[in-house]
């Protein structure tokens, strides 16, 4: 299995799911990119995986579909242009042309029917967790999205994080802020500084490193609690609290 980022907008990746021949797409928010990188490299498209309804994940559903009928999997509680294939989270999805399959994960909180698609080690997560981030709560609640990383994080660590968009040198920035004593974040900062100056995407991650480094999955350590303990100038508990009170920080950058 083959995943390459289709660069769209000003930092959105689609992701395509590939071998030579055949293709699964993921998210397509503009058609224009995703289509001239079909036929650049003669790779006929078989199905499209939604996370999420906002513009910049399905705007290019239709244009692509009048040009390559193919299932259109995605959330059941959101309006999905094109959607053939309602999923509410438990399904599995299966791509025969590529021998694929995907467990689908409801993951509510960015929005209330996001999903994600996770298989072949790797997890396609939209807006729900970025690396060294998570959405925000559009729709949902701190707690939907505490349990919506939960489940993520009891993922294998080796899982490559696929997130929908170039975000991680911004939220490096408010990590540090968080946890500056934390040396995995410097670690992860040269890193992705190196990455980006030669034009490179600073994914896949492996949900590893996100535990050593992203602030919305620590919120069980006591670094983390402290941090958002001294924000708030008030106690404050481990886990839900702790996450509540790391995203209002986050929002009000």
């Amino acid at each position: 299995m083959k995943v390459t980022a289709i660069p769209a907008f000003r930092d959105n990746y689609v992701w395509a799911v590939h071998d030579d021949h055949t293709a699964i797409l993921v998210d397509p928010g503009d058609a224009a990119p995703i289509l001239a990188w079909l036929e650049t490299r003669h790779i006929h498209p078989v199905a499209i995986l939604v996370t999420h309804h906002h513009a910049d994940h399905v705007g290019g559903i239709r244009e692509i579909t009048s040009q390559h009928d193919m299932p259109v999997y995605g959330p059941a509680l959101e309006t999905i242009p094109g959607r053939t294939h309602p999923l509410l989270g438990g399904e599995t999805v299966l791509i025969d042309e590529l021998g694929l399959a995907f467990q689908v994960l409801a993951s509510p909180g960015h929005t209330l029917g996001h999903l994600c698609y996770v298989g072949h080690g790797a997890l396609f997560c939209g807006d729900t967790l970025f690396s060294c981030g998570c959405g925000r709560l559009f729709e949902g609640t701190p707690a939907q999205m505490h349990a919506s990383l939960s489940r993520i994080k009891a993922l294998p660590a080796d899982t490559l994080i696929y997130p929908a968009h170039e975000y991680t040198l911004a939220n490096l920035d408010f990590a540090l802020e968080v946890e500056p004593d934390n040396a995995s974040l410097h670690k992860r900062l040269a890193e992705v500084r190196g990455l980006r100056s030669h034009g490179r995407p600073s994914l896949p991650v492996s949900l590893s490193t996100e535990i050593a480094t992203n602030p919305f999955l620590r919120f069980d350590e006591p670094s983390i609690t402290v941090a958002a303990a001294q924000h708030a100038g008030h106690p404050v508990q481990p886990g839900l609290a702790t996450f509540a009170t790391v995203r209002a920080w986050k929002d009000g950058h």
